[in-house]
């Protein structure tokens, strides 16, 4: 008797243990990636710009970098910046580092039609691109809109140079101290250390 007590014991620790270990395999499997950070290469894409054509980061032959911005149509952040992002393309297209915007959203009010609704009504200079079924915003790790990546071209690939904000106010482009994309894309270009190359971003959840 007491020989199937021990018995049942050590059989109650070995599925204990199985169970346990299953699940530890099981949180392993659903770890989120956080994104890239600062000096990693970034992963090209094709995405399809309210245009209706697809758009990579290798289609821009003679680019020198990319200001990868990860906005949207409907969160007033991203809205009160749509001047300040064509006023960046604007700036810094000529100079071989163009605005990529990316529409991450899957929420009413971002679809695809708005967004060329949204794209002609305020004449956007860069494409526009739909992040369908939602799989480049995770790569990045981004996480609000707007949201900018910094990208430097290099041999090795496009190497994430700066991450945050576009500047230190959203309310009004007037009262700005600090500019740090503008910082960020005039340090790349000179070829001069970032600081900061990083900051917090400031916007509307990604839905």
């Amino acid at each position: 008797m007491k020989t199937k007590r021990i018995f049942g014991f050590f059989a109650l620790l070995l599925i204990f243990g199985a169970s346990f270990a299953m699940g530890i395999s099981a949180a392993k499997d659903h770890i989120v990636d956080d994104g890239y950070g600062i000096g990693d290469v970034a992963a090209d894409f094709s995405l399809k710009n309210v245009d209706g054509k697809m758009v990579s980061l290798s289609d821009y032959a003679n680019a020198k970098g990319f200001l990868v911005i990860f906005t949207c149509n409907t969160c007033p952040y991203a809205k009160a910046y749509e001047d300040r992002i064509i006023a960046l393309d604007k700036k810094y297209k000529s100079k071989g580092v163009p605005v990529i915007a990316i529409n991450p959203n899957t929420k009413s009010g971002d679809g695809f039609a708005e967004m060329q609704e949204r794209a002609k009504e305020k004449g956007f200079t860069y494409p526009y691109l739909h992040d369908e079924g939602q799989k480049v915003y995770p790569q990045y790790g981004a996480t609000k809109t707007p949201h900018v990546f910094l990208l430097e071209k290099t041999q090795t690939g496009n190497v994430v140079r700066y991450i945050g904000a576009i500047d230190d106010n959203y309310q009004d482009a007037s009262q700005v101290d600090e500019k740090f994309v503008e910082n960020a894309v005039d340090a790349l270009l000179a070829g001069k250390e970032i600081n900061p190359n990083t900051t917090k971003a400031i916007g509307c959840g990604i839905k």
